[in-house]
């Protein structure tokens, strides 16, 4: 009887061990969640501490933690926008709460070196990096506005610290030493030594933005994109453990080095500067001509909109960037953010079938001129900017009144490849399509006044604001011959137009195509006003604000006729669009200027340095001014 005893408990101890080990196993929700965050904030927190200082009330940008998409019941998973205030167009309150902040922002700019260094270390938890007390002066001898507003940069090169210096110097050969579309520069003894890849207009343009600081810059080799499209996306594990990696451990490790003001003067693993060594392989796929939308979510939170599982289940979450019944942009960084809008696979270009897509998947240091969210390039400011390959000549453009009453856009069905009739899943051909569409479309109409005033919506016969728009294809192309074909005897297609046509209108649209819309800058310069419809990010994100600035647009199109009905409908709105047109003038003219640029990219450089440097095996190269 005893032993039977032993045995059965014996056996019930032993049952009861290997189900506590089962349980081990299975990764604990917090863990995981705790990843999650760690990734995904990164990227959206900035955003969010910006507009909250500013007294405005943002959604989280993290994902949302109170529900998963089997929790959610089909009316739940309706698109919803957020509401608008009571007693204002949307318009007009998204207007004076843009302006409102942007004023806060200039206000509180360093004036000083210690007050830059200050916030820095606020900001980033860390001491700037060496030289930065140079690219101070550098900047305010260049009476560049916003000081402090570098976030983007520190987004970008924070996974790069998760990684070990050899190794990303290691990447970037390993990249130049293949056939991988890219520009090349090796800089040796402060100037550079060579420069390879691309045409002679980019060489000249990227040199030349690298001018007047590159004898401040320590002995590197650089990695541009030749391409529209980016190029490095990472998994959404690998990039958690990266970001977890730098902010956790590498970068608050800078806090307890000796501080000096000095780079490390010969980085081990680099040549002599006279040119690439070859590489016999490449990590870089090319996959031009098909669907991306499987590798660009691949960055994305597991329980992102853009990560459900099922199609049904993958809803834009609008309430994170829409504003009232129109959805109105109140949050541009969240509406660029694809992990929110898994409706772009099906809406957008470069989903659909980019023109070309040449991507890796481990982290590489790539810098590109424009990127999607979800991808890990680093943005610098571009030098199609710089170099002026569209410009601005005030000659040409005409006063205010002069303008035509009308919304003007002209330009090719750039933005993918259209094969099998894909254009029908193409961002600019489905704008040009609906915008002069024979529908229904919504617009908002006022009723009471005073303290009891009302905008509601109603719909109204597309037609009836047909003669507000002006907006055709020039040309088509980036197409099989049949699907070529199919654009050309749907649309009208006006043939060229010369940049200064758009002078003549007072409303003009911006938007994407392959990447970025390089008229940009043109048009923010011009005496119109200027829309932007757009999810390519570029270096300029902080420096231009959406309504005090340009008119955002969403993805989904339920505010595009209101937005320019409202400005183009009536004498109070005319006005209005009159002095916001004056405002983005004024402000391109003093922050997008070469210098502007010139700047933002020194500090660019200096940041990303340190994750090249900053290892044991190299020296420690911190620099304290807090004093200064």
């Amino acid at each position: 009887m005893r032993r039977r005893q032993l045995l059965l408990i014996g056996s019930i101890a032993f049952l009861l061990f290997c189900i506590a080990s089962l349980f081990s196993l299975v990764p604990r929700p917090s863990s995981l969640r705790h990843s999650y965050d760690i990734l995904h904030s990164h990227h959206a927190q900035n955003e969010a501490d910006r507009q909250k200082k500013n007294g405005k009330d943002v959604p989280s940008s993290g994902p949302d933690k109170s529900s998963s998409s089997s929790e959610l019941s089909p009316s739940e998973r309706q698109p919803k926008f957020k509401s608008a205030p009571a007693g204002f167009h949307p318009i007009q309150f998204l207007i004076a709460e843009a302006e409102k902040e942007f004023a806060a922002t200039k206000a509180r700019q360093s004036k000083t070196l210690g007050q830059a260094v200050a916030e820095y270390r606020r900001r980033y938890g860390m001491p700037p990096p060496p030289n930065f007390d140079i690219w101070f002066e550098f900047a305010q001898n260049n009476s560049v506005k916003l000081i402090d507003e570098f976030d983007t940069i520190h987004e970008s090169i924070t996974p790069f610290w998760g990684l070990k210096p050899a190794t990303i110097r290691a990447r970037a050969a390993e990249a130049l030493g293949f056939n991988n579309a890219l520009l090349g520069v090796q800089i040796r003894n402060g100037g550079i030594t060579h420069i390879e890849g691309g045409g002679e207009w980019q060489q000249n343009a990227t040199a030349g933005m690298m001018q007047k600081f590159v004898q401040w810059l320590p002995d590197m080799d650089l990695c541009f994109n030749l391409h529209d499209e980016s190029r490095v996306v990472v998994p959404h594990d690998d990039m958690a453990r990266l970001v977890r990696k730098a902010k956790e451990v590498n970068m608050p490790a800078t806090n307890a080095r000796t501080p000096r003001n000095a780079f490390t003067e010969k980085p081990r693993g680099l040549n002599d500067g006279k040119g690439f060594e070859n590489t016999k392989l490449t990590r870089f796929n090319i996959f031009a001509h098909q669907p991306t939308w499987t590798h660009s979510r691949m960055s994305c939170p597991p329980d992102s909109p853009a990560r459900r599982l099922e199609e049904e289940e993958m809803k834009d979450d609008i309430s994170r960037y829409g504003l009232g019944d129109l959805g109105f942009i109140y949050n541009v960084t969240a509406m660029s953010d694809i992990c929110y809008s898994p409706s772009l696979r099906s809406t957008f270009g470069f989903f659909e079938r980019p023109n070309a897509y040449n991507i890796v998947h481990d982290l590489f240091p790539i810098f590109s001129q424009s990127k999607i969210s979800s991808y890990a390039d680093i943005l610098y400011p571009s030098p199609w900017y710089w170099y002026e390959k569209v410009s601005y000549n005030e000659s040409l453009d005409k006063p205010w009144d002069e303008k035509a009453d009308k919304f003007y856009w002209r330009g090719s069905t750039t933005g993918g490849f259209s094969r099998n009739g894909g254009w029908r899943r193409q961002h600019r051909q489905r704008f040009v399509q609906k915008i002069n569409a024979v529908d229904k479309a919504k617009i908002l109409v006022k009723s009471g006044s005073g303290n009891n005033e009302k905008w509601e919506t109603q719909v109204v016969p597309r037609g009836e604001y047909r003669d507000l728009m002006d907006v055709y294809f020039s040309g088509v192309g980036q197409c099989d011959k049949g699907d070529c074909a199919a654009q050309q005897n749907l649309f009208s297609i006006k043939g060229h137009a010369e940049q200064e046509d758009a002078w003549g209108y007072k409303f003009l649209l911006d938007m994407d195509g392959n990447a970025f819309s390089g008229r940009f800058y043109a048009f923010l310069k011009s005496k119109s006003l200027v829309f932007k419809w757009a999810i390519f990010r570029e270096w300029h994100l902080e420096w231009l604000k959406p309504w005090a600035h340009y008119i955002p647009l969403s993805l989904q199109g339920e505010d595009w006729l209101e937005a320019v009905k409202h400005f183009a409908g009536s004498e109070s709105g005319q006005k209005e669009a009159a002095r916001l047109a004056n405002q983005q003038r004024i402000w391109a003219n003093s922050t997008l200027r070469h210098e502007d640029m010139e700047v933002w990219f020194f500090r660019l450089l200096l940041e990303y340095v340190p994750s090249l440097l900053s290892a044991s095996d190299d020296a420690d190269m911190y620099t304290d001014m807090a004093g200064s």
